[in-house]
């Protein structure tokens, strides 16, 4: 299976002030490479494209896309995608990757977003993808606002359907937050969190596609998350179950 996973990356800038003086730091950190390390090892090839590269990495074409069984985004926001180098300082008329994305999985690829603070609306409404061509194809509804559920209490999501993906899994471990969804009719929502769609999967056109409420990685993603036992089982499942159907 070829899966290609895009997100998951950022670049802090920190200013240090000591006093009257004052220096600058920036470090550059990826979030997924326990995940992809995970998945490597049952057996799923993984192209990977941070969020810094989508601009000179994500393919251009459909035919370059339908190359993967399934694409996977995790907290990158449809800014990064819809504003490429060549159209805001150039002008020029360039492909729309989401549009790429829509017609893959239409003719039977996967699609899997996972939340985050630029996953789905996210953060002060940045992430947006309410407002593009993923919200046809996405399983669930998207919020027009803000979508964060801050969670520092920590809470257990809960399995409301055995399928391939959850059966087995036993108690969730705790997440410290998610975004907050609503799922399509005919959706199938097979874990909640506090009462709102946790994992949720669908259909669209030959495809299929499903949504992870929370991260993969801290920080919504705690410490217990990333160590429990299931989390290879439970990823390995979940991307499997997008994949293009033989």
């Amino acid at each position: 299976m070829k899966v290609l996973f895009v997100g998951e990356s950022w670049v802090i800038h920190m200013i240090h002030t000591k006093g009257f003086d004052s220096f600058t730091s920036t470090k550059y950190e990826e979030g997924a490479t326990y995940l992809l390390q995970c998945l490597k090892e049952e057996g799923i090839d993984i192209t990977y494209i941070p969020s810094h590269e989508v601009q000179i990495r994500f393919p251009a074409t459909l035919e370059a896309l339908n190359e993967f069984d399934a694409i996977v985004l995790s907290d990158i926001g449809s800014n990064t995608f819809l504003l490429r180098n060549a159209t805001f300082y150039d002008m020029k008329i360039e492909s729309n990757p989401l549009e790429l994305i829509k017609a893959f999985v239409a003719n039977g690829g996967g699609l899997l977003m996972i939340g985050g603070y630029l996953s789905f609306t996210g953060i002060e409404a940045k992430a947006n993808y309410k407002h593009t061509v993923l919200a046809d194809v996405l399983p669930v509804e998207l919020l027009e606002t803000d979508d964060r559920v801050e969670m520092p209490q920590g809470v257990h999501p809960k399995t409301i359907k055995t399928s391939r993906v959850t059966e087995s899994l036993g108690e969730w471990p705790l997440f410290l937050g998610y975004n907050k969804l609503i799922a399509k009719k005919d959706a199938d929502v097979l874990a909640t969190i506090s009462e709102d769609p946790f994992i949720v999967t669908g259909k669209y056109g030959e495809g299929s596609t499903a949504c992870f409420a929370s991260d993969c990685a801290p920080h919504w993603g705690s410490k217990e998350f990333v160590s429990w036992e299931k989390y290879k089982l439970f990823w390995s499942r979940m991307i499997q179950s997008i994949g293009k159907k033989s």
